[in-house]
């Protein structure tokens, strides 16, 4: 046995371990396709940005394996790789990526394809996930398109390398795939603000469409069953995951404003409003719209547009909080939160979602109760 094959195996045994892997289908794919191939060169995190790996090296084989999610791109720049490589290690953010095994693994399930099913692919990145797919599928079955011919290119290449041949593309995925055919499941490994009226357009009526929300507060998982034309409904589902935005999706970056203000007690954890494992995060985010969590030196802040911020620190055993600007949204986010303790504390499995082309909301519990827009 190969090490790459006992590594794929045991990649399999962490799925199950987690729960994140249950379709014996699934397991043969991710226990076959061979993630290394798609993974000649990567990022690794280093003290000063950004190290270069690539294969031969000490420890690359094993990373190609692990759990973790592998940065392929910084700053939509494919020559920094080979910048970090020579002259040494390089800042910069990720803008694309083989994303984390288990998220995979949740997203494919969360799919529900079956024999036969036509699926497209937002966001081809390593070309990994597009060859779960063909395995599962059959490449003939299967589309797959990137915004960035380059990592377009290299991902046809190595799929061709595994034995797997689906119909690449590089196009905007925003715009879907509009190849003269409908398919059965859209799936996009890239976060989105709000459904492109184009999928929903692409998908059979009746066809699903799993994706990740982009809200500066409160992303998440969610599956879409597309109905007429540019219309569908869903919900968000329990099983949580994160991407990098589409680009056409992507955020600008906040800064918090300068100015001094007065620290006042709060027994409110920031945690409870940016961290994924928060109850409370994903109502937080539909109360508090343009709301983004920042981090302002060892400080994290809340900053919205109109110029409103507040600071978030540690004091004791519990915390202080400083705001300025137009508003105070700290007193926002305990109202939010007063309101969630009244409504039962609702987990984001409690939320669907309504789309009409660029009419599209978020709702609690039906369509008829409470909604919010779904773009933030």
């Amino acid at each position: 046995m190969s090490n790459a094959t006992r590594l794929r195996r045991r990649l399999v045994e962490h799925l199950l371990a987690e729960g994140v892997l249950h379709d014996a289908r699934w397991m043969t794919a991710f226990r076959t396709v061979p993630r290394h191939v798609f993974l000649p060169r990567f990022f690794v995190p280093a003290a000063n940005g950004w190290a270069a790996m690539q294969s031969g090296d000490a420890g690359w084989l094993e990373r190609a394996y692990s759990p973790d999610v592998l940065v392929i791109q910084l700053d939509d720049d494919s020559g920094l790789w080979e910048r970090a490589r020579y002259l040494g290690a390089q800042p910069g953010t990720p803008t694309s990526s083989s994303s984390m095994p288990s998220i995979m693994a949740i997203m494919l399930e969360e799919l529900r394809v079956a024999d036969g099913h036509r699926v497209l692919e937002i966001g081809t990145g390593t070309g990994y996930n597009a060859a779960l797919l063909c395995h599962r599928l059959g490449s003939g079955l299967v589309y797959t398109v990137d915004i960035d011919p380059d990592l377009v290119d290299a991902a046809r290449k190595r799929l061709a390398e595994a034995g797997y041949a689906p119909s690449c593309a590089a196009a905007d995925g925003a715009d879907g795939y509009p190849a003269g055919v409908l398919y059965d499941r859209v799936l996009c490994t890239c976060s989105v603000s709000s459904i492109p009226p184009a999928w929903l357009e692409q998908t059979v009526p009746g066809g699903l469409i799993v994706t990740t929300l982009n809200r500066p507060i409160g992303g998440g998982l969610v599956r879409i069953v597309a109905g007429e034309g540019a219309t569908g409904h869903g919900r968000v589902l329990a099983r949580d995951g994160r991407f990098m935005p589409l680009r056409a999706h992507r955020f600008k970056p906040p800064k918090v404003p300068e100015g001094d203000a007065s620290w006042r007690p709060t027994r409110l954890p920031m945690g409870a409003i940016t961290e994924v494992r928060s109850r409370f995060e994903f109502f937080a985010g539909l109360q508090l719209p343009g709301v983004t969590a920042v981090r302002d030196g060892r400080h994290t802040a809340l900053v919205h547009p109109d110029g409103s911020w507040v600071r978030h620190r540690r004091a004791g055993r519990f915390f202080e909080v400083a705001e300025g600007g137009p508003r105070r949204l700290w007193e926002l986010v305990e109202n939010a939160q007063e309101e969630w303790l009244e409504l039962g504390q609702p987990w984001r499995d409690r939320f669907g979602l309504s789309l009409d082309g660029e009419n599209q909301v978020i709702w609690l519990d039906s369509p008829d109760g409470r909604t919010w827009p779904l773009s933030p």
